[in-house]
Formats: structure tokens, C-alpha cells, sequence
């Protein structure tokens, strides 16, 4: 028994690339020792847990999270995929597929080519952006140097002036989640600004 204390207590003190080699086989960890070693906090795997990312682990009978050692490999598996742009949902059905004993592999390569094209779409975005910024500051340095000091050079009206449509424009800067709910149409047509809920931030 205290054989085993030691082993666990070493491996919740590696890191996650040697952490899942150092869980003894069959050993089950707590939220906190589990937490650890993936390198997440506990409120992150119950969100996966929420989101059903990450099977629900069983509890002892003391009513905490057992978590056995496979769900490392699980969470590594998962922040991966959310590092390279998968959403939670889609992690989601594939995870969920792969639960069920099917071969989501053809949807995965989709969804990242998918995401590869708009990133490229972005990019692009960004670069004309880039330029647009550009030309606004020359523009607001020649009408600075014509503006008495401490006078009202007026530099944002400028830019409605300068181009009205830009006005109706999201700038790619913003959050992916925050440009998707400001495209949204305004429920009955009232124009009310859309409300940003912390879990859509989050995902």
C-alpha cells in the first residue's frame, strides 16, 4: 500500500508527457491528482465532463471523482484538437462517435480542411486590415498636423466619412464567438444588441 502512495504521489509530480507512463495500471486518480497531471484545473474537467468531451468519471463512495488513468490520454487528445481550432461542439459528436465503436476519421479531415480554408479566408482579412490601418494613420497624421494643439482633429468621424461601409463591416479582430452572434439577426426585428454569454466566449 504505501508502495503505491509513493508511486502515485511521483506521477502527480510529472509532468503530462511523462505523467500518463508513470500512473500505475488500474490506478484511478482524484479530480485534483487527475487535474494535475493533464495540466488543467478541476473546474476544466468538469466542464468537460458538462460538455461530454470527457466521460463522467465514477465516484467513490465518498462521493469524489475517480478518474482512471486513460482519461489523460483523453484530455490530451482533447486540448490538442481545440489548440488547432475545433470547436467543443465538434469535439463533442467525434469523441461521442468514437465512443460508440464508429471511425469518425473522414469527418475529422473535413472539419480541418474546412478550417484551414477559413483561416486562409482570415488571413486574408487580416492582411487588408493591415493595410486599411495603415493608410488611416497617415490620413489622421497629415489631419493631426493641420489641428491647433489641443484642438478636435476628429479622428473616428474620419473614418465613417472616409468609407460609410465599413461602418457594417466586423472587423476580423474580433472573437470568432463574438463575430458569429453580432451576424445574427435581431430577434423581431427590434435591433437589439445581442448579449454575450460566458460560455459561448468560452467555447
Amino acid at each position: 500500500m504505501l508502495r503505491d502512495k509513493q508511486a502515485l504521489r511521483t506521477a502527480s509530480a510529472a509532468p503530462i508527457g511523462t505523467g500518463i507512463g508513470a500512473v500505475p495500471s488500474g490506478q484511478s486518480l482524484s479530480a485534483g491528482e487527475c487535474a494535475k497531471l493533464a495540466g488543467v484545473s478541476t473546474d476544466t474537467l468538469r466542464y468537460y465532463e458538462r460538455r461530454r468531451l470527457l466521460p463522467a468519471a465514477p465516484r467513490a463512495s465518498n462521493g469524489y471523482r475517480c478518474y482512471p488513468p486513460d482519461a489523460l490520454a483523453r484530455i490530451r487528445v482533447i486540448r490538442s484538437a481545440l489548440a488547432v481550432g475545433f470547436s467543443v461542439d465538434e469535439l463533442a459528436q467525434i469523441l461521442g462517435a468514437r465512443d460508440r465503436g464508429l471511425a469518425p476519421c473522414q469527418q475529422v479531415r473535413q472539419l480541418a480542411a474546412s478550417k484551414l480554408d477559413d483561416l486562409g479566408a482570415r488571413i486574408r482579412e487580416l492582411q487588408h486590415l493591415r493595410t486599411a490601418l495603415r493608410k488611416t494613420l497617415e490620413a489622421w497624421d497629415k489631419r493631426l498636423a493641420k489641428t491647433p494643439s489641443g484642438g478636435r482633429a476628429a479622428l473616428l468621424d474620419s473614418l465613417a466619412a472616409a468609407s460609410p461601409a465599413a461602418s457594417r463591416r466586423l472587423s476580423p479582430l474580433l472573437a470568432p464567438a463574438l463575430r458569429r452572434k453580432f451576424n445574427r439577426q435581431p430577434p423581431s426585428g427590434r435591433g437589439r444588441a445581442p448579449s454575450v454569454g460566458k460560455a459561448e466566449l468560452r467555447d
